[in-house]
């Protein structure tokens, strides 16, 4: 074991001076064909080793750069990793799930390029950017494979390897993704139709897709299945059944565990006594999303309001809170755990437009009676119609809600 361990190790090691030298190289031709060999015995685990080594010394540094590099690796690599002898994940498992809802997804691009052709050909037909703009409302439903992914698959990734940090680099993707999806919905609906700016955004969008797809299916989805248990997997399908899937789901789907309270026994809370059952309807019937993270970093409860704004499954619990968020936005995650802890700061506010919504989103540090700090209470609450209050309403009108 510690033959082929070693024999690993000096293999990343080997791809990681030849990753940064792709990086800084005048001659790239020259650097490639000298790893000829290096690169044609490239395995899935080692690109998931080597991509935590790069993740880990990229950290809060440019990310755009190491994206650019590592789709010309990934280039490199795709003959010797599409020609791997994967094992294939079992029918309507976790895995084949996903995969299938890959394939839905490329069925949709593909119906798309005619749409895209007749676009190109006459762009002032109002009829075919309409059609475009269902279909991307139809792709847009992709993002819960995302979710899926970042909130079940890789907490589980987290608990499993130790080399899990390449998974922060297929999250920022996720977020490319979404921006372009955006960005073109923006563009399809300018009055000032710009066809040199909504092509660009397709090709972006089709192509971060497409590498994305293969990620998953020739490196990460592979390994899962040789290194992670099957009932591990199998819980990951349950987990992400709070979520949904975009296009195919389970013929059965899997029973999402319910509460299981006490016999009764009340708690005291120093303003009054409730049961467990009543405390766990008082969060669930607020219209926020509460999350709390402990002074140690980890999160250890959420809120399931009827609803969500943003999906949180229990697979985020005994989490850290920075593998949480997406690589381009952790550092302030940290900023404000780090004013918190220190006694700077109490409180941070944000809003942002969210899916047609204006979402705020707060951090409260908790504290005890002596000041000690406990932790973070994040609360997300949708407040359009808070915005739109005028005056005042001091009788009952049902008939105006």
């Amino acid at each position: 074991m510690s033959e082929f361990t070693n024999k690993k190790q000096n293999r990343v090691n080997a791809l990681a001076r030849f990753a940064h030298e792709m990086m800084v190289t005048t001659d790239k031709g020259k650097l490639v064909r000298e790893n000829e060999k290096l690169i044609s015995q490239v395995i899935p685990s080692e690109v998931i080793t080597l991509f935590d080594v790069l993740v880990n010394e990229h950290q809060n540094q440019n990310y755009p750069e190491l994206k650019t590099a590592t789709n010309k690796i990934l280039h490199l690599f795709h003959a010797p990793l599409m020609a791997y002898p994967a094992i294939k994940p079992a029918e309507d498992s976790f895995l084949d799930l996903l995969i299938r809802n890959n394939t839905a997804m490329e069925n949709l691009l593909k119906s798309m390029k005619k749409a895209v052709k007749n676009m190109n050909q006459n762009p002032d037909d109002q009829e075919t950017r309409q059609q475009l703009k269902v279909k991307l409302g139809r792709l847009r439903l992709f993002d819960q494979h995302y979710q899926i992914k970042e909130n079940v698959l890789f907490p589980a990734l987290e608990t499993h390897w130790t080399d899990f940090h390449c998974v922060q680099l297929m999250w920022s993707y996720h977020d490319d993704i979404r921006r372009q999806m955006k960005d073109l919905d923006a563009a399809l609906n300018e009055p000032e139709f710009d066809l040199k700016k909504t092509n660009k955004l397709l090709g972006d969008l089709f192509f971060n897709l497409f590498a994305i797809r293969f990620r998953e299916e020739h490196i990460l989805f592979p390994h899962i299945l040789e290194t992670i248990p099957q009932e591990a997997i199998h819980q990951m399908l349950i987990d992400s059944q709070e979520i949904g899937f975009p296009y195919v789901s389970p013929e059965k789907p899997e029973s999402v565990s319910t509460p299981v309270f006490t016999d009764g026994t009340t708690v005291n809370l120093g303003t009054g006594q409730l049961r467990a059952e009543q405390i766990i309807g008082i969060f669930n019937h607020l219209p926020v999303d509460i999350t709390y993270v402990d002074e140690y970093d980890t999160v250890r409860f959420f809120s399931t309001p009827k609803k969500r704004i943003f999906p949180r499954t229990k697979a985020i619990l005994g989490r850290q809170v920075h593998n949480c968020h997406p690589p381009e936005s952790v550092h302030i995650v940290e900023e404000i755990v780090s004013a918190f802890r220190k006694g700077e700061k109490d409180q941070a506010s944000f809003w942002i437009n969210f899916k047609s919504e204006k979402i705020l989103i707060q951090y409260f540090a908790m504290r005890n009676e002596q000041g000690a700090y406990q932790g973070v209470i994040e609360v997300t609450q949708e407040i359009g119609d808070l915005q739109n209050l005028n005056g005042e309403k001091r009788l009952l009108d049902w008939s105006s809600e």
